[in-house]
């Protein structure tokens, strides 16, 4: 409510300039209506009475807004967006005895365990640009190295803070920032920051970074993060392409070094979860990643591998134990980031593989379908040795591409999780998905 009524005062802000400023306001703005129905069954193993699985579906409504900037040297703009998620069946009481399927996973929970009905979330960000830099501040959806707002089941994860983003220097985009809220992707409400294992919440996330285009076919990244009273962050990536035949080759280089900050380790709730290597939930870790592409017409195939080191987990922001309803879900800007795992335990040691195909040109435009496997040992477990994991995930997607079924969108996820690190697990994932363009 803080950010919204900032927002919207900056909007009505506008009103007072002349019709020719406000001009490019209305003309340039947008408005679209995503419709998403989400089928989501977790169905795990070896556990009692299936604790843990969940079986549900929905349908969930993304109203986005995006006004132009009035004309001038200052442009001044708004944008807004509402959500509204819908449950079309599952979501049973999780306290019952004997349930096979849980909550948890698409909805917020009732006090009695059960999934709600329904639940809306929304809101709105000022913005306003000055030659080829833009500030924005309100409701934000980052995708950068250090923070990446997740999109993996009915409606978006959101944060609440400031952001700068500019281009004044050709080839090199800097960004810089501060986040206090998040808004889960199953919750109404906003909570403080925390990471996975964290019980205290922390209201300051610092950010600063920049990528820069070396030349057409290489690009360096290097980002600073800082979670207070959890841990610093930096990131260094390098992406370059390379033209090798008929084909081309894409190789994806990614490093993180991760550090304690403030109380974390030293004060009852702000301890990361997971492997220390003293026990006392400091975060200390190095990660790595190396993946290389070959793409060949509708083929493409990727090879990698990725090491954490051992004094503890791979660490980005994370809610999913602060007592709010709906707080967890998160994403980490790793190739090993799937649909079950994530593969970042400490000591951690993955090899992954994917391929993928485009039908198009079997004459299935808008058709494509990937398999992929990862392999991960060495993972640190207290008293009881290392430990491993393996995941394959199949995706196949189909997109109408003319027609009066032009846009909708077709989505099967699969993947199958086992090992020693963690629950083992099957899980599918069914999606239909429609923009409706509106302005």
């Amino acid at each position: 409510m803080r950010k919204t009524s900032l927002a919207l005062a900056v909007a009505a802000s506008t009103l007072g300039l002349s019709q020719v400023a406000f001009a490019d306001f209305i003309g340039d703005s947008k408005a679209s209506l995503t419709m998403r129905n989400f089928y989501f069954d977790n169905d795990v193993k070896n556990t009692t009475d299936n604790n843990g699985a969940a079986r549900e579906w929905g349908q969930g409504f993304i109203l986005n807004y995006q006004s132009g900037f009035t004309e001038g040297t200052v442009g001044f703009g708004v944008d807004a967006v509402g959500m509204l998620g819908v449950r079309l069946d599952g979501g049973g009481r999780a306290t019952k005895a004997g349930r096979d399927r849980t909550p948890g996973a698409l909805f917020p929970l009732e006090s009695d365990g059960s999934a709600v009905d329904e639940f809306s979330k929304a809101g709105a960000t000022a913005k306003v640009r000055v030659s080829k830099t833009e500030g924005r501040i309100g409701t934000l959806m980052p995708k950068l190295p250090i923070l990446v707002s997740n999109d993996g089941r009915l409606l978006p994860q959101m944060f609440e803070g400031g952001m700068i983003t500019s281009n004044e220097i050709d080839n090199l985009t800097l960004t810089a920032g501060q986040i206090e809220h998040a808004v889960g992707r199953a919750s109404s409400n906003s909570t403080g920051l925390s990471v996975a294992g964290g019980t205290q919440e922390s209201n300051k996330f610092y950010f600063a970074g920049g990528d820069w285009k070396v030349n057409s076919d290489l690009t360096a990244q290097y980002y600073y993060a800082n979670l207070e009273d959890y841990y610093k962050q930096h990131f260094a990536g390098l992406g370059h392409n390379l033209a090798l035949g008929e084909g081309s080759l894409k190789t994806d280089l990614r490093y993180f070094r991760t550090t304690s900050d403030g109380k974390n380790g030293k004060e009852a709730g702000y301890s990361v979860g997971g492997y220390t290597r003293n026990a006392d939930g400091k975060i200390d870790n190095n990660t790595w990643s190396a993946a290389f592409t070959y793409s060949l017409g509708s083929h493409a195939v990727m090879l990698g591998h990725q090491r954490v080191s051992e004094d503890s987990n791979f660490v980005q922001l994370n809610q999913g134990n602060l007592v709010n309803e709906g707080a967890g879900g998160a994403s980490v800007y790793l190739l090993t980031d799937r649909l079950l795992n994530s593969f970042t335990r400490a000591g951690e040691r993955t090899t992954f593989g994917q391929y993928s195909y485009d039908f198009a040109s079997v004459g299935a435009p808008g058709l494509k379908a990937s398999v992929a496997y990862l392999k991960g040992t060495n993972i640190q477990v207290r008293n009881a040795g290392d430990a491993k994991e393996w995941e394959r995930d199949i995706a196949l997607d189909y997109a109408f591409q003319d027609g009066a079924l032009k846009g909708l969108g077709l989505g099967w996820r699969y993947g199958v999780l086992r090992g020693n690190a963690a629950t083992d697990a099957d899980q599918n994932r069914l999606i239909v998905s429609y923009t409706l363009p509106l302005m």
